[in-house]
């Protein structure tokens, strides 16, 4: 059975995302044509795996959390329909909150004044799923999320 997400990550100024899901894939874009990357994410026994654009998704249940990466940058993320974590480095990062309600999910990236909220429209997928796939759009799109700070 296909279902879908779709919403909007970063309001007026922001990006589409439009996924498909049909059991355990996750496949969709994030952006329109000219600027915009594809989302291709499996659902596994152990975690979440795949792509966005080139960059590789790997994340694993662990101790209650999904832990692992996206791209360049760890992710952590808590809960199923109140979602909580984090992406980045504990200095430069990003917090994250959602919440799902129904079928509908709204959620922050970052700080309320430079972060990017998001809200999706979820169909039966649980509110995980949709804060997972707004961060890995995020992280695809959003320049300030893929740098990494070295030592």
């Amino acid at each position: 059975m296909e279902d879908q997400i779709k919403g909007r990550l970063g309001g007026e100024s922001g990006y589409d995302i439009r996924c498909a899901i049909d059991g355990d894939s996750i496949r969709g874009r994030a952006g329109g044509k000219l600027h915009g990357k594809d989302i291709d994410l499996e659902i596994t026994e152990r975690g979440v795996q795949g792509t966005v654009g080139t960059e590789s998704v790997k994340i694993e249940l662990a101790e209650g959390e999904l832990k692992g990466n996206v791209g360049s940058q760890n992710l952590t993320l808590r809960g199923v329909d109140r979602v909580t974590g984090y992406m980045g480095e504990p200095i430069v990062g990003w917090n994250i909150v959602a919440q799902q309600q129904g079928e509908k999910l709204t959620g922050q990236l970052g700080s309320t004044i430079l972060g990017r909220p998001f809200e999706l429209d979820l169909g039966s997928a649980p509110g995980w799923v949709g804060t997972l796939v707004a961060v890995v759009a995020f992280y695809a799109l959003d320049p300030r999320a893929s740098v990494s700070v070295s030592r």
